[in-house]
């Protein structure tokens, strides 16, 4: 092949790696809207668009992600609306399973390490009756925990998995509901401190409205709810995503029932 030729040829597969990432950018963008909008259904249709998954190390280990992300968000909406536990778990381990691939590919990747420790904390609830099921379980969460902390205890994401994960894990292990907002707090303030302008838009950068969200949640189901920080929190939630189909349709009516009772 002559260099003018190899030029030609370059330049004609320049734009379809190109359009590649860009369309991936796009399904990326369509995934974060259902999941605010809680359409389950556009979430598990969008994780079937980001296949096949790209040869490319990096662009793989961002489409693997996203991939894990789809269903961790579609499981988290499916738990908000009650849906089938089995199909919820289904989705969970299916998670589990992209984040794992995605570091793989990119080994240290702590938004993966944070959204597979999420997904194995939420199987661990689905399977609180099966202790042997649930010390398997655990025996995969630890690890992942302790390499992201490891690695990026400043984390937003990893911060907001972690105020979920100590939520529920009794003071004397180290969690409780103090801890679990410290984390939540800690994180908000970290992602608001430093916003990340990743050069590439498939580097996860979200959190701040989840961070809000979860400070609403946990103030007003701390065992001395707090709710006008509650509301507090979950309005400024929707201020930056207004509709947020979980955080305006159910968390806010809760806190709205709660203020009325207290009243």
């Amino acid at each position: 092949m002559t260099v003018a030729a190899a030029s030609v040829t370059m330049a004609l597969a320049a734009p379809t790696v190109n359009a590649t990432h860009e369309q991936v950018v796009k399904i990326v963008t369509q995934i974060q809207r259902a999941d605010y909008e809680g359409d389950r259904a556009a979430l598990k249709r969008l994780y079937n668009d980001l296949a096949p998954v790209p040869e490319d190390k990096k662009l793989a280990s961002r489409v693997l992600y996203w991939r894990g992300f789809a269903l961790w968000r579609r499981a988290a909406n499916g738990f908000n609306d009650t849906s089938d536990t089995r199909e919820i778990g289904e989705d969970l381990e299916q998670a589990v399973n992209e984040f794992n691939d995605a570091l793989a590919k990119d080994p240290g990747f702590v938004d993966a390490e944070a959204g597979a420790a999420s997904c194995l904390n939420s199987l661990i609830f689905l399977n609180r009756k099966d202790p042997a099921r649930v010390q398997e379980l655990v025996s995969q969460a630890g690890p992942l925990i302790k390499q992201a902390e490891a690695a990026a205890p400043d984390n937003p994401r990893l911060l907001w998995v972690l105020g979920s994960i100590r939520w529920y894990v009794p003071p004397e292990r180290g969690g409780g509901q103090d801890k679990a907002l410290a984390a939540q707090q800690k994180g908000l303030e970290a992602i608001r401190e430093h916003k990340q302008n990743s050069s590439d838009p498939l580097d996860p950068t979200w959190g701040e409205p989840e961070l809000l969200m979860s400070l609403a949640w946990s103030n007003l189901n701390r065992a001395t709810p707090d709710l006008n920080a509650a509301e507090q929190y979950a309005q400024a939630a929707l201020k930056l995503v207004p509709d947020w189909h979980y955080v305006r349709d159910i968390l806010v009516p809760q806190i709205r029932t709660a203020q009325a009772k207290a009243h």
